[in-house]
């Protein structure tokens, strides 16, 4: 059985500018814990911290 590849998880969290030199994050940050929050599109579009219950609805 052979292995999975996997992306480099900094990968899925950050977007790295190689010409400027800089590292931005892809996802919100949770006002309340400060950790990653995570961006539901169904049923209704949403933010929501999975370690604080944290939820910030998108308004269209």
């Amino acid at each position: 059985m052979g292995k999975k590849k996997v992306k480099a998880a900094v990968r899925l969290l950050y977007e790295i500018d190689v010409d400027n030199w800089t590292i931005k994050r892809k996802n919100k940050i949770c006002p309340k814990c400060g950790s990653f929050m995570a961006h539901h599109l169904k049923p209704v579009e949403r933010w929501h911290c999975g370690k604080c219950g944290y939820t910030e609805f998108v308004k269209k």
